[in-house]
Parts: C-alpha cells; structure tokens; sequence
C-alpha cells in the first residue's frame, strides 16, 4: 500500500507544477504592469509622437519644410500631434504633461519622473536640458 500512495503523489505531481508555474507567472505580469512610484530619470529628445515612430523629423521636415527640430515639434504637436521622449534607446515614452515638455521642442533632455510600464508613460515630475 505505501508504493500505491507514492505513485499516486507522484502523479498529481507534474499538474502541481505546472500549478505553481502559472500562478508565479501571473504574479510576475501583474507587478510588472503596476506604476514605479520611484522617480527614474530618462534621457532623449521631446518630439512629437509622429516624428519618433519615425525615429527622426527627416521625412515631416522634408514635407513641410520645417528648419529645425524644434519647428518640427511645435508644428506638429500644433497640428494635433503630442509631445513624448524619443530616448537614447530608440524607445518612445508618452508623457502625462503637455504642458512642460514645450519649453524643450526639439532638445536633448533628462526627465525626472515615475514610469507606467502598462501605458509607457512618464509621469513628468522635471525636465532639464542636456548640452
């Protein structure tokens, strides 16, 4: 009777596993999506979201004629787009507030703010240039 009962454990054994494996795989995504309440800082550019899919204002210059990056930004924000930071890593971030990030069109900047993986979004708590 006893190698009855260790065969009988040994078989509910791999459905106890594989248990264990989703249950700390869906906690793992579910901290993964929760907002960092911890400033981070980040590095890039303020540009409008249409340029930095594009990864530069090479094409929305071209087409209209737009002279520098900032004139870039501004008229494409002014034309519905939104101001984000395309950083050094080529990642686009949104940003909560559309209001700092106006002062620096078109400029290298560091951001001081907390992240929402789940949205991609920097919530602006300071924006500084970058020689």
């Amino acid at each position: 009777m006893p190698q009855r009962r260790i065969l009988f454990h040994m078989e509910k054994f791999p459905f106890l596993m594989a248990t264990i494996l989703l249950v700390a795989i869906i906690s793992f995504r579910a901290v993964g999506q929760q907002p960092n309440n911890t400033p981070m800082s980040f590095t890039g550019e303020i540009m409008d979201n249409e340029c930095a899919a594009q990864g530069s204002h090479n094409a929305m210059s071209q087409k209209e004629g737009f002279k520098s990056a900032k004139d870039c930004t501004v008229g494409c924000v002014k034309a519905g787009g939104q101001f984000v930071l395309y950083a050094l890593n080529k990642t686009t971030y949104q940003l909560d507030d559309q209001e700092k990030p106006s002062d620096y069109a078109g400029q290298k900047v560091t951001i001081i703010g907390t992240y929402d993986g789940a949205t991609k979004t920097i919530h602006v708590q300071s924006i500084q240039s970058v020689p």
